[in-house]
This record gives C-alpha cells, sequence and structure tokens, in this order.
C-alpha cells in the first residue's frame, strides 16, 4: 500500500493535472471555434483530439483524485461506475493518440505530397477517417465488457483501468500494440522526419514567390515550426513510456510494481491530456498571437462595461440642464405678441 503523505501527493498533483487539461483544452477549443485564421483543413482533428483530452480531464482525473484523496475504503468496487469508469479511461486515452497520429499523418502528406495534398485529404475523406478513429475506440474498450479482459479498480492507482494480470495477456498485448504503441510510433515517426526536412530546408534556404515578388524565407522559420513536432514526441515517449513498461511488466510476470512507481506512471499518462493543448498554444506563434488579442479585449469590455455603468448618472445630469436652459432661453428671447388695434 502507499503511504499517506505519497497518497495525498498523489491527489494533489491529479488535482492540479486536472485543472491544467481542464483550462488548456478549454481555451485551445475557443481559439479555433472564435479565430477564424487558426482553422485549417485538420480543424475536425484538432476538436477531436481537444475533446478527448477535455473528457479525461473531466472524467477520469477527478476520479483519481477523490479517491486517493478520500482513502482506501471508499473505493468504488467493481460494479458498474467502475466499469464505465475504466470504459471511458481506455476510450479517451486511445482516441486522443489515434488522432494525434491522424493529424501527423496529414501534415506529413502535405510535405510529402505538395502538390495533390488537398485532392487527396478531402474534407469527406477526414471525416471517414475520424469516424474509423472512434469506431475501433469503442470497440476496443467494449472489449473487456465483453470478456476479453477486464476493468478493475486498482488500489495503487486509484481508479479503474484494465486488469493488468496474466489472465488478460493476450487483452493487454493487444491493446498496448495497436493502442498505443503504434500510434506513438507514428508521431515520433512522421514528425522526425518532418523535423529533418526542416532542418535541410533551413541549410540551403528557399524563395517564397506570390504575384507581386519574392523574398527569401529565413532558416529560423523552418527551425521554428518544428518545435511544435519535437515537444509533442517528446511528450508522448515521457509520459507514456513509463506507464506502457508498468502494465507490460505486471501482465507478463505476475507480479506486482511499487505502487509509486503504478501511481507516477498513471499521473504522467493523465497529464499528457493536459500537456497537448499548452504545447500547440505556447510553441506556435500564430496562437499566441490569438491569445493575446483575446484576453485583451476581454479586459477591455470589462473596464468599458463598468466605465460606463459608473459615468452614465453624471452624463445624464448636464443633458437635462442643457434641455431646461434651452427651453428656458427660448421662452425668455421669444418677441411678444403685438396688441390688437380696436376696430
Amino acid at each position: 500500500m502507499m503511504a499517506d503523505a505519497v497518497q495525498t501527493l498523489y491527489g494533489t498533483l491529479m488535482l492540479l493535472s486536472g485543472a491544467a487539461c481542464v483550462c488548456g483544452n478549454v481555451l485551445f477549443l475557443l481559439l479555433l471555434l472564435l479565430n477564424t485564421a487558426l482553422r485549417s483543413d485538420t480543424l475536425s482533428l484538432a476538436l477531436s483530439a481537444a475533446v478527448s483530452d477535455l473528457a479525461l480531464g473531466l472524467a477520469t482525473v477527478p476520479f483519481a483524485a477523490y479517491h486517493s484523496l478520500a482513502g482506501t475504503p471508499h473505493h468504488p468496487g467493481q460494479g458498474a461506475v467502475c466499469q464505465g469508469s475504466g470504459f471511458l479511461f481506455l476510450l479517451l486515452q486511445t482516441s486522443s493518440l489515434h488522432t494525434l497520429a491522424w493529424t501527423a499523418v496529414d501534415r506529413f502528406s502535405e510535405i510529402w505530397l505538395a502538390l495533390s495534398h488537398r485532392r487527396v485529404w478531402t474534407a469527406w475523406r477526414r471525416r471517414a477517417v475520424l469516424l474509423a478513429v472512434w469506431a475501433f475506440c469503442v470497440a476496443s474498450a467494449a472489449l473487456p465488457l465483453l470478456g476479453f479482459g477486464a476493468y478493475e479498480y486498482s488500489e495503487r492507482r486509484f481508479l479503474c483501468s484494465l486488469s493488468f494480470t496474466p489472465e488478460n495477456g493476450k487483452m493487454v498485448a493487444t491493446w498496448v500494440a495497436l493502442g498505443v504503441a503504434s500510434p506513438i510510433l507514428a508521431v515520433c515517426s512522421l514528425n522526425g522526419y518532418v523535423v529533418y526536412v526542416a532542418r535541410k530546408q533551413a541549410r540551403r534556404g528557399t524563395f517564397t514567390c506570390n504575384e507581386l515578388h519574392c523574398y527569401y524565407v529565413p532558416a529560423n522559420n523552418y527551425l521554428r515550426s518544428s518545435v511544435v513536432m519535437v515537444t509533442t514526441s517528446v511528450g508522448l515517449l515521457v509520459c507514456w513510456l513509463p506507464y506502457i513498461s508498468v502494465c507490460l511488466y505486471e501482465t507478463f510476470s505476475g507480479q506486482q510494481s511499487p505502487a509509486v512507481t503504478a501511481a507516477l506512471s498513471t499521473w504522467l499518462v493523465l497529464t499528457s491530456a493536459a500537456l497537448n493543448p499548452w504545447i500547440t498554444c505556447l510553441t506556435q506563434t500564430r496562437y499566441r498571437a490569438a491569445v493575446r488579442p483575446s484576453i485583451r479585449r476581454f479586459i477591455q469590455m470589462c473596464l468599458c462595461s463598468g466605465t460606463a455603468l459608473e459615468s452614465h448618472p453624471q452624463i445624464s445630469a448636464p443633458h437635462l440642464d442643457s434641455a431646461n436652459r434651452i427651453s428656458t432661453t427660448t421662452t425668455a428671447t421669444r418677441p411678444p405678441s403685438s396688441p390688437k388695434t380696436p376696430t
């Protein structure tokens, strides 16, 4: 079992990760929906990843934080609540990873198929890919409910997840290979190739032309564009490799890992849902440029509304005085009527 101090620290870290996850993904969704300049062909994929991460921050992270801070005697058992929580945990994890992987595929094809990219990646094909991703994720998460694997409450992770036991080795190995390792490998490989192309292009430089003239593109533009891909790949590896290692060790060795190791690896996996939107917003210039005017506009709206409410009574009095003054002056200066002459 886990010590009380470590258990409290785990719950506190979960609360912080949940707050960062909700705030980051809500901000990311608002930026995508309210700023038309940020919308691109991959809008549906970006929305899918943000919704999956936001749902993890609203459902799974508070579940783990509550049970770690409330104590182990309050665990939900193996009933419907635990089965539903485990289903959501597996579904949202898999959908987030696969959506990131297809986003990397789209970015790679934009370079590899520069001339035919828009003909290959049409709007309905993106919707078909997104529908296939969610169908695969729902089917994978439903398998333990149908008897292929099992969901159970882990007292060392304080949440319901796949049962990492030798009896469920086939389900765990299938999920790790197809649901986790494949998308992470695809993201890292494709992002690595894009970074390689960016570095190669930065060494020789290039010119971009429009209808009026051609201008030289600095090397820093190519290097800055690869920062988000490098950060995303490193974040995925740091957050997921400990969790995969612990899962495979417990499944095929039949022994439980230390409680601190299991809790730390689970916290890292859930923290990846909080890192994704912040990595995008902080490492891309166009997102930072959209955040600053939005915050400034919001502050100005609050200040202007408060100033208008305070100054409204002060403005109304002079208007009344001037109106009275105008009517009085008009009455005083009007010439008297001439008397009638007797007939």
